[in-house]
């Protein structure tokens, strides 16, 4: 070949395919990072809906001392929530492995909920599960999405 010829050259070729590579990477991280903050919204949201309703129906049923119970482990689940969230957030960039702090929570709360006398163990136990719940709603909402 002479130099006059418009082909590229293998290194141009190369050094193109790697640009549009790095570019896509970028584009797909960026887009992944923001379905993942809608995700991290969305949980948040229907968890706070559910735990409303249940709320309501936990007071208009029981009263106003079980729906306390509820509401006391219902938060401690959204704290839960934040907490896994936060140790997902660095995983990877800060750190290899999720931290066990979560379990600590969930711990302190049934110990504090079994020594107190005013509080019930079943009721706080449900209010924390409420987290759970959204997740099964997200699920479903998802997957009949998908079909």
């Amino acid at each position: 070949m002479n130099s006059t010829d418009e082909t590229p050259h293998l290194t141009e070729l190369v050094g193109r395919e790697t640009t549009i590579e790095q570019s896509t990477v970028v584009g797909s991280s960026e887009n992944s990072m923001g379905e993942y903050q809608q995700l991290k919204q969305e949980l948040y949201l229907i968890t706070l809906a559910i735990t409303a309703l249940a709320f309501s129906a936990v007071v208009y049923f029981y009263g106003w001392k079980i729906a306390g119970n509820y509401l006391l482990g219902a938060v401690t689940g959204v704290v839960y929530l934040r907490l896994l969230a936060r140790d997902v957030d660095r995983l990877g960039t800060e750190t290899m492995k999720l931290s066990f702090n979560r379990q600590a929570l969930v711990i302190v709360l049934m110990l504090v909920a079994a020594k107190w006398n005013q509080l019930q163990i079943l009721p706080v136990f449900l209010g924390f599960l409420t987290y759970k719940a959204a997740l099964l709603v997200y699920l479903v909402r998802i997957l009949s999405i998908d079909d």
